[in-house]
């Protein structure tokens, strides 16, 4: 990652300095074509000012220059470059065109001095001998040129010149563009060499920043993976950053806590089902090795009926933790469909068997109560209900179903026994807690029936809650309701 980060930065980098370079050669170009252009104007002014002065300009000069005249064939005066043209042979640049009075032109400077600006291609001539500098034959260059009207100088000067009295010069100074081509070069090396210093020394200080920041998140890496499912004890110190690296040890630190729950729940969970289990078993097998020790004198119904009555707490045991086992992964064995939860509460009440004390159980409900759930569970859920009361209760149990206004389904299971301790009003859902031990086993709870009732109204979207009672224990279930169905 963090190779990848620097990579990626160096990357981003690159293009922004090569934006940057493109612009700054850019804008160098064309301020070095200004001050050329600046120079080939003086250059241009004062070989107007000499010329008008009636003598001929000199070659020293620093751009190249070429005067020319109508009526002569050859150059009037040349430098700058334009001389390695046989002086002899014909001009390089054209003549202007024959008139009595100069042009105007249409480029004045900031000054009121005027000239004119076109694009001319300097011809290869075999009279053409460079001596240094540039090559000026075969290139097109930007000329500026300026005439002079013979007429306004006297007749002497015109001939010492070798002009004619009514003949017009025109005076080219040539632009050349390699002085900003060689400062643009230049720059662009400068360039590059600073973008690609810049360039390293980014990416070293993106990737050795990264490392910094994701040190404590290496870290965090390393002591997590030392944690286990049997001992996820251990915690991240939170690092004294007080940002989002803080917040992540915050969030697998309540992670690991959470796992630690679970993990500290599943053993008791099974250190409590071994209780359980180990329970029954060993009231059978001291039921029937006493039986089988003493055969003469044992009771065999009664061992019988013991037998019997153990091997059905086994089978509620083991039926229980597979419901709660298929509860906990979100399985189901049945598909959801709409139930009227007052016709199963009134069957189940009808159909609940009698036991040994004589109970009256009343099943009020003021109408259909439809839900959509698993028909199982919602039966399990309600006989789970009905089964705590009954056990408890000392001759009444009352369910009642009902809709509220908001299209909650209520159901209420009340018993008249000695109620549940506000204390208890939670515990009494956790998993084999009995708050009568001794005599929740003789009665045959397997300590799991108020924990499955609860998941599976949580599974359903609702709650079930211990409610306020002065007067035994009243179990309040709410799951969401649903419309009445058109086929009813």
């Amino acid at each position: 990652m963090r190779a990848r980060t620097a990579l990626a930065v160096a990357l981003v980098t690159a293009v922004v300095l090569v934006g940057v370079g493109a612009w700054v050669h850019r804008e160098i170009y064309r301020e070095s074509e200004g001050i050329a252009e600046n120079q080939a104007r003086t250059d241009l002014f004062a070989l107007v000012h000499q010329v008008r002065n009636g003598s001929v300009p000199g070659r020293g000069s620093t751009a190249p220059y070429e005067i020319v005249a109508t009526g002569r064939r050859t150059a009037v005066a040349s430098g700058g470059g334009m001389e390695d043209f046989d002086p002899e042979a014909r001009h390089v640049l054209p003549t202007p065109p024959a008139r009595s009075s100069p042009d105007p032109l249409a480029v004045v400077d900031e000054e009121g001095w005027g000239y004119g600006s076109t694009t001319l291609r300097i011809p290869e001539r075999g009279d053409y001998r460079p001596a240094y500098g540039e090559h000026l034959a075969g290139r097109t260059y930007t000329v500026l040129y300026n005439d002079v009207w013979a007429g306004e100088m006297s007749k002497d000067r015109a001939a010492a010149m070798g002009v004619a009295p009514d003949a017009t010069l025109r005076v080219y100074t040539v632009l050349l563009p390699d002085t900003a081509e060689e400062i643009a070069d230049t720059t662009d090396g400068l360039l590059l060499r600073a973008g690609l210093f810049s360039l390293v020394l980014i990416g070293a200080a993106a990737y050795f920043t990264v490392r910094l920041a994701l040190r404590p998140i290496e870290a965090i890496r390393v002591l997590t993976a030392s944690v286990t499912p049997n001992d996820p004890r251990e915690r991240i110190t939170l690092p004294a950053t007080g940002h989002e690296i803080s917040a992540l040890a915050t969030t697998l630190n309540g992670t690991l806590q959470r796992l630690d729950d679970a993990a500290a729940q599943q053993r008791r969970f099974v250190a409590d089902a071994s209780h359980e289990l180990r329970s029954p078993l060993t009231t059978l097998l001291a039921s029937l090795e006493v039986a089988l020790a003493y055969p003469e004198r044992t009771d065999w119904p009664a061992t019988a009926t013991t037998a019997a009555r153990q091997t059905r707490r086994l089978q509620e045991l083991a039926e229980d933790l597979l419901l709660l086992a298929r509860l906990d992964t979100r399985a189901s064995r049945t598909d959801p469909a709409i139930i009227d939860l007052a016709a199963l509460a009134a069957r189940l009440t009808e159909e609940y068997p009698p036991g040994e004390r004589t109970l009256d159980l009343t099943c009020e409900a003021t109408g259909h109560a439809y839900v959509h759930g698993n028909s199982e569970e919602l039966e399990r859920l309600l006989r789970n209900l009905l089964d705590n009361a009954a056990r408890h209760a000392a001759h009444l149990v009352r369910v009642t179903v009902r809709k509220e206004e908001d299209d909650e389904v209520v159901v209420t299971v009340h018993d008249d026994g000695p109620g549940v301790p506000p204390e208890d009003a939670e515990r009494v859902f956790e998993r084999f807690v009995r708050l009568d031990d001794a005599r929740s086993r003789d009665q045959g709870g397997t300590g799991l029936g108020l924990a499955i009732a609860r998941d599976v109204a949580a599974r359903h979207g609702g709650t079930l809650t211990l409610a306020p009672r002065t007067l035994g224990a009243c179990f309040r279930l709410s799951l969401p309701g649903l419309p009445v169905p058109a086929e009813v």
